[in-house]
């Protein structure tokens, strides 16, 4: 580990069946051993609280906490996160193991940070049993105070679902058609806070017993089931799982994407890119392996986005068990002769020249605004299309931008929002009303707006907002939308602009009535030929644009440039096309990343002096040498 330049480890994820082999019958002398030996090395562990996969001892006594899926199926012990996260008995045992591990190790030299589960909802994000049925009630009961309350919030007089007691609620089990919307949404939403209570549980512990080593649990990227933003706000340090796929050639820009919204959940301080793998991973149906200098451009790139910690899963490749083909830091094989141990040493040698780089931040004037309980509810059944996905508008949005080095920040749609000068709203689905006027407040201070189709839709009951699409945003944009057209598959529209430009528009049409806005494009060769596609409109100091389908690739781009120099924002630096720009900045000195993704060399221009922290070299204003998937880190003027 001194070789490879570690100095902080994760211990114990899945050992609780080692830590209590029978219940109450705590073993630590193993970990003590572990840990001794880490201190003495000069190596911090991020300790684990070991509540990810409960022993077989405790689902043998108990099966009732297993977790149960919608049609009824039981989930069995045999892998992990085999339990009901409602599950008191669950809950239960999990508190006292951490009670027994932060009473045991709190005065441990090594001890760090905790790391409370690991990777929560991965494979049981929600679970249908009775146990959870009760809670979902309890949950229902607290949010609505009534159960007149829930019936207006769900709409049940529709298809005679109204309700007469609470014993008659169930969660959305397997139903002939659609279930309730309003209730899935609901159900979603409990089935985030009964995990997030699990952590709770178990934080509250180590707040109590450790109250000054910081906690902190692995997320995964845009991971659906969570709402990330209520969990970010209960973590002291934000840490990531960063698993790329090298096939994929959008896989450079999803991790950057990933690596800002980490960025974004802990209101722009450092995070932990907790987990990565060296070469290949062993969950996909090819595990293809990283291309020769990936591991490293990748684990720059996070470092870039905000990391102050770069770290991977696993350290010793493991002998047995579904992970063992599953790459690490130290292969099967002998280290001296492997490329993965040897590019693992070159990556530590080179982080640890870059602690001046610690705790300094980014900052974008670009957010998007992303909700996930607006991602839940426009991916509920039953829309004018299926086919718009959250994730896919985010990609086109986040994607130009990526390739215009212009760095973006993720929002939620009601937090303030004045410190940006560009925001771009991908399908706001779903919108209160606090945040579509947190929304209006910052284009008529002199925000720019950029909206896609299909926003505020419904309020957070998933109740349409009457009066005219889109109702909380009719005025800011100048336009009342008559009604939807959507796109069938393969099927797309031509776009006219004023300027003689065309493109495409796909997915998306609707028939548009202005009142007040001007029209940058239309709808060509159509039902609606003529119609407005999309529009601009002045609201107070700030600009609104209305994109009504979804532009191609190259239109999405010249719409993202135009909205960048209406507001004012600029890129990190002008680099050539495949070469990532970013710029982190502490007390006025600046740390300029440059990350090649091409498989070429290539130069870039830069206009500073300065020293690439990578390689320890002097810069010079003119041209920086990047190899094939090379990385600089230039200390910019100091």
């Amino acid at each position: 580990m001194r070789e490879a330049g570690v100095n902080l480890v994760s211990v114990g994820i899945f050992s609780w069946s080692r830590l209590e082999p029978a219940e109450g019958n705590f073993e630590f002398g193993w970990l003590d051993r572990v840990l001794d030996l880490l201190h003495k090395g000069g190596v911090d562990a991020d300790l684990a609280t070991a509540t990810a996969s409960p022993p077989p001892w405790l689902s043998h006594r108990h099966p009732e906490m297993l977790p149960v899926l919608a049609d009824g199926v039981t989930l069995w012990p045999g892998s992990r996160q085999h339990y009901c996260p409602s599950s008191p008995v669950y809950r239960s045992a999990a508190a006292r193991l951490v009670e027994a591990l932060a009473t045991h190790y709190a005065d441990h030299p090594s001890l760090n940070m905790w790391h409370v589960g690991n990777e929560y909802g991965c494979h049981v994000p929600a679970c249908w049993c009775d146990v959870s049925a009760q809670a979902f009630r309890d949950w229902l009961l607290h949010r609505y105070g009534s159960i007149d309350g829930l019936n207006e919030a769900w709409g049940t007089d529709f298809w005679s679902q109204r309700y007469s007691s609470w014993e008659e609620i169930l969660p959305p089990r397997r139903t002939p058609t659609w279930p309730n919307p309003s209730q899935q949404l609901d159900f979603m939403r409990f089935s985030s806070d009964a995990l997030l209570e699990c952590y709770e549980v178990e934080r509250g512990v180590l707040k109590r017993v450790t109250p000054e080593v910081p906690i902190t649990t692995n997320f995964m990227g845009f991971f659906k089931p969570l709402d990330y933003w209520k969990w970010a706000a209960r973590e002291d340090v934000v840490s990531h799982d960063s698993y790329p796929d090298p096939a994929d050639e959008r896989s450079g820009m999803r991790a950057a994407m990933a690596g800002d919204l980490m960025r974004s959940l802990g209101q722009g301080r450092p995070w932990i890119l907790m987990e990565q793998t060296t070469h290949r991973v062993n969950w996909r149906d090819v595990n293809v392996a990283k291309a020769p200098g990936q591991m490293r451009l990748w684990s720059f790139q996070a470092v870039a986005r905000g990391a102050d910690g770069v770290m991977f899963f696993q350290w010793r490749q493991a002998r047995a068990g579904a992970e063992k083909h599953h790459s690490a830091m130290v292969p099967h094989g002998p280290v001296e002769t492997s490329p993965t141990w040897s590019d693992v040493v070159t990556l530590g040698r080179e982080l640890a020249r870059l602690e001046a780089v610690c705790g300094s931040r980014s900052t974008a004037d670009v957010a998007v605004l992303f909700d996930w309980e607006s991602w839940w509810a426009l991916e509920l059944p039953s829309k004018p299309s299926n086919r718009v996905r959250m994730m896919e508008q985010v990609e086109a949005y986040y994607a130009a931008l990526f390739e215009a080095n212009v760095l973006v920040d993720f929002a939620h749609p009601g937090d303030d929002l004045s410190g940006y000068r560009l925001l771009l709203m991908p399908n706001l689905y779903l919108v209160g009303d606090g945040a579509a006027a947190a929304v209006g407040r910052a284009v008529e201070s002199g925000a720019t707006l950029l909206m896609s189709f299909f926003s505020g839709i419904v309020d957070p009951a998933e109740h349409i907002r009457l009066g005219g699409y889109p109702q909380p945003f009719r005025a800011l944009l100048g336009l009342d939308v008559v009604d939807f057209h959507p796109l069938s598959a393969g099927e797309d529209v031509a776009l006219q602009f004023a300027d003689g430009a065309q493109g495409r528009g796909e997915i998306w049409s609707e028939d548009i009535r202005l009142n007040g806005a001007e029209v940058l494009a239309t709808f060509s060769g159509s039902h609606l030929d003529g119609r407005p596609a999309i529009t601009r409109h002045r609201a107070g100091n700030g600009t609104a644009i209305y994109l009504a389908t979804q532009p191609d690739p190259k239109t999405m781009a010249r719409l993202l440039e135009m909205a960048c120099a209406s507001a004012s924002v600029e890129a990190s630096a002008d680099a050539p096309s495949g070469v990532e720009a970013v710029r982190r900045t502490a007390g006025g000195k600046s740390f300029l990343f440059l990350l090649n993704h091409r498989e070429v060399a290539v130069d870039v221009p830069i206009s500073t002096a300065g020293v690439n922290l990578a390689d320890g070299s002097s810069v010079h204003p003119g041209l920086v040498h990047l190899g094939s998937r090379g990385v600089a880190v230039i200390r910019e003027g100091w």
